[in-house]
């Protein structure tokens, strides 16, 4: 069983609630990354994700002036370290997400996102595969 620990990055990105969507978006663009947990006070209160800040422009938001706050998408949906890989990809599935931020106690332990999720299963199939492999392959097999 694989569990969201065991394929969750563990550095994750924040930003303020009351950092600007252009500061955000910068931060993105430096990072490599689609998304941004919010912190107001040390709390978690939302997610700033790419369609985020597209939705946020389109709207006619001024990413100088509009705080994260006002674009993120919230309410944030979580999980735990020790929920099952398929719990993730299913809560992923019923909200139409693609990253959970990971919490254990409140506190912000680590992010995971389908494409986790899908590396994981890859993963997981080709060791199968090859499990399947050496236990029915011919001792003299010679591919």
């Amino acid at each position: 069983m694989i569990y969201v620990k065991d394929i969750m990055s563990r550095e994750v990105k924040t930003i303020s609630s009351k950092a600007t969507v252009y500061e955000a978006a910068g931060a993105m663009a430096r990072f490599g990354i689609g998304s941004l947990v919010v912190m107001s006070d040390g709390e978690l209160v939302g997610i700033l994700t790419e369609g985020d800040v597209s939705r946020s422009i389109a709207r006619n938001m001024d990413p100088n002036t509009t705080q994260v706050v006002k674009a993120m998408s919230k309410p944030l949906v979580v999980i735990g370290p020790d929920a099952r890989v398929e719990e993730a990809a299913k809560l992923m599935a019923e909200r139409h997400i693609k990253k959970l931020p990971v919490v254990e106690d409140g506190r912000l332990v680590g992010i995971v996102t389908q494409t986790d999720i899908v590396a994981s299963s890859y993963d997981l199939v080709t060791t199968l595969k090859e499990m399947v492999l050496a236990r029915y392959r011919p001792p003299d097999f010679q591919p």
